[in-house]
């Protein structure tokens, strides 16, 4: 059994991250992620070809282009994990989710390939996580001009999956 991380102090995190902090309950996020794995795929799956594909208001994105930008979103904060447990102190830059829309043409792929990409990167993320030292849960490091302890980014992870599932379920159902 994996000891609990524990929850992030307000400093751990830059205030706009709050929100996906607050949006995982208890102090074990690797747990939460765990859980969010199989309810979201399970959830989701059920989505058509032909729904994904949906946006629900000009200019917003497509069920594929959320799901393709939460995926690319928990790859950039596993790799500032990964890149300040390791000790690392170069401060790594922002990460534009609009380019990163933009540049992955995410309404090509169909939507089984999103989901089973979504399960790869989350046990990706689901392992860093599990077997980081205890030791390193408050290491830090500097992303986007802002402070992040790994404990933060555990909680960030999982609320963010959170918060991007209550939007695909209000605004595009």
């Amino acid at each position: 059994m994996r000891p609990p991380i524990g929850r992030p102090q307000s400093e751990e995190a830059a205030p706009y991250y709050r929100n996906y902090i607050r949006q995982v309950s208890g102090d074990d996020p690797v747990a939460v992620m765990e859980l969010q794995l199989g309810e979201f795929v399970a959830e989701f799956s059920g989505i058509s070809e032909v729904k994904s594909l949906h946006c629900y208001a000009p200019e917003k994105w497509s069920v594929r282009e959320v799901l393709n930008h939460v995926v690319d979103t928990e790859r950039a904060f596993a790799f500032r994990a990964l890149w300040f447990a390791r000790g690392f102190e170069t401060p790594l830059p922002s990460f534009d989710q609009n380019t990163a829309v933009s540049g992955s043409e995410a309404d090509r792929i169909d939507w089984a390939s999103h989901l089973e990409e979504f399960q790869h990167v989350r046990l990706a993320a689901i392992s860093l996580f599990t077997h980081m030292p205890p030791a390193a849960r408050m290491r830090s490091g500097i992303a986007s001009d802002n402070r992040f302890t790994l404990r933060a980014l555990a909680y960030i992870i999982a609320g963010h999956v959170a918060h991007h599932g209550t939007v695909l379920r209000t605004q595009y159902s």
